[in-house]
């Protein structure tokens, strides 16, 4: 049986970050590279073969359309992406560094940021989608983007689609007078699976967290608080089916950390 298409929606981004520092006093110092979140989970999927299409707005220019040939080189429909706006948002990030804390954005007026509500064509988006993937980045640009948000979910539903939704939470965002909380319960409602972790469901969602969890220094307190948050965000989202928890830690070996677990 065919699978039909996962959408995922939101800001395509180009990040630029310097080269090694083996190579710092090359002639080109700085490296390119195609990024958002977004953009991301649409290039994992399809390297996954699960059909995926990506729906963004960058401007019409030749920049963009090197952009689209890259998505669709990577087996991508880029038949929603819209063409409107000036410019490619745009973030620059240290090499080796950890994106919540070392990061600059460059999004500001970027044509997806511009977007607004009754200009996309959800009906026909959604066109043999029957699943919805956004994260918590979007809403976090302005208010106009979060009714964006709510526009897709609103129909989403009504066609009865799967949605996600990851709680991504960047600090370094939510700049226009509104906070997370504010503004993330209306649209997780809506969702069958959220991902995050129990910190960003707490500034997201108000979820209640331990903020002593650290001195436990026991995998199994994460998961135990893992388990906790999530029987919490489903009494309050009924919707909800399953809940994602990642955590990721540095430890002092220079090791990665990971943890999960899915109820």
């Amino acid at each position: 049986m065919p699978m039909n298409k996962v959408l995922c929606m939101g800001e395509l981004l180009l990040r630029i970050s310097p080269s090694s520092k083996k190579y710092h006093q090359q002639k080109q110092p700085m490296k390119l590279f195609v990024g958002g979140a977004e953009a991301n989970v649409a290039t994992a999927l399809a390297g996954w073969n699960i059909p995926v299409r990506y729906c963004t707005v960058l401007p019409d220019n030749f920049m963009s359309q090197y952009v689209i040939n890259y998505l669709s080189a990577k087996h991508i429909d880029t038949s929603a992406i819209r063409l409107a706006g000036n410019r490619i948002g745009l973030y620059y990030l240290e090499t080796g560094a950890d994106i919540k804390g070392g990061v600059v954005y460059d999004r500001e007026r970027s044509s997806f940021s511009e977007l607004v509500p009754g200009v996309i064509d959800w009906e026909k988006v959604f066109e043999g989608v029957d699943w919805f993937h956004f994260t918590a980045i979007s809403p976090a640009l302005n208010q106009s983007i979060a009714d964006v948000c709510l526009e897709a979910l609103q129909v989403a539903a009504s066609k009865g689609l799967k949605i996600s939704v990851d709680l991504n939470y960047r600090s370094k965002l939510w700049k226009y007078g509104k906070e997370p909380k504010e503004i993330m319960p209306q649209l997780v409602q809506y969702c069958d699976l959220i991902m995050g972790n129990i910190w960003s469901a707490n500034s997201l969602l108000g979820i209640d967290v331990d903020d002593e969890i650290h001195q436990h220094q026991s995998k199994q307190a994460y998961l135990d608080h893992a388990e906790k948050t999530s029987k919490l965000i489903m009494q309050q989202f009924p919707k909800c089916e399953a809940v994602a928890n990642t955590y990721r830690f540095d430890s002092n070996d220079e090791q990665i950390l990971y943890y999960t677990t899915l109820q």
